[in-house]
């Protein structure tokens, strides 16, 4: 299983067991994918499947709220009906709650070993400008580099601002616009006024260097950290 839907916990067959499996396939397919050290999306739906079954797991009494319950007596004094659970704790919120205290821990296994490979890929990664940094970096390019590889992989990048429940929030937009060999006259200096000379809506753009020591993956690995430095580096 490649994938787990947001709501895995809560969709279909209700069942500890079959939850319990569900749950490692996605498990043993995302530890698969960390040891060939690709991080994205994996890392991150982790993150969101963990912070979404801590959300459900104190909020718990109040789903509870939410299954019948049985009429245990009438208070005509104050006119009102009492009731009380069914049962003590309904099975199917038993089971949530099984699924759930099973399937934190197993997570949070997980998040810790992909955020220890992030940790290493960032501290082989380097990151600097090409040239002299206009005062807008809001867009320009990334020269991407990795040491035993001849080819330069240029991206464009774009930041916006979001706006989402009336907090503000900078995203990154990156795209690849070519491949090109390094040799020594089609240096990154090169190769960034190149680069101008075909996009001319940029006439003075901000240009980082992305390199990476080893050969890592690029689109699961390599472009969501550049993203992420890419984040710390663009003006507000």
């Amino acid at each position: 299983m490649s994938t787990l839907s947001k709501n895995w916990i809560t969709e279909g067959l209700i069942d500890f067991e079959y939850k319990k499996y569900q749950l490692l396939a996605y498990l043993q397919e995302t530890d698969k994918r960390f040891k060939a050290i690709q991080l994205y999306p994996y890392l991150g739906e982790l993150i969101e499947h963990h912070r979404n079954l801590a959300a459900l797991q104190s909020g718990k009494k109040n789903l509870a709220e939410f299954f019948p319950k049985a009429l245990d007596s009438i208070d005509f004094k104050e006119k009102k009906l009492n009731y009380e659970p069914r049962s003590e704790d309904h099975e199917v919120l038993k089971e949530i709650s099984q699924i759930t205290e099973f399937a934190l821990p197993k997570i949070e296994g997980q998040i810790k070993e992909g955020k220890t490979i992030y940790d290493f890929v960032e501290d082989q990664v380097e990151f600097e400008p090409v040239g002299i940094l206009p005062i807008y970096n809001r867009e320009g390019f990334v020269l991407m580099t990795r040491e035993k590889k001849s080819e330069i992989h240029a991206f464009r990048y774009k930041s916006s601002l979001l706006q989402i429940a009336g907090e503000r929030f900078r995203s990154i937009s990156v795209w690849l616009i070519g491949v090109f060999q390094k040799t020594f006259v089609n240096t990154l200096e090169a190769l960034k006024l190149e680069l101008i000379r075909e996009i001319k809506e940029l006439p003075n753009p901000a240009t980082y260097r992305l390199h990476s020591k080893q050969e890592f993956p690029i689109e699961e690995t390599l472009l969501p950290i550049g993203k992420r430095l890419l984040l710390q580096h663009v003006k507000a």
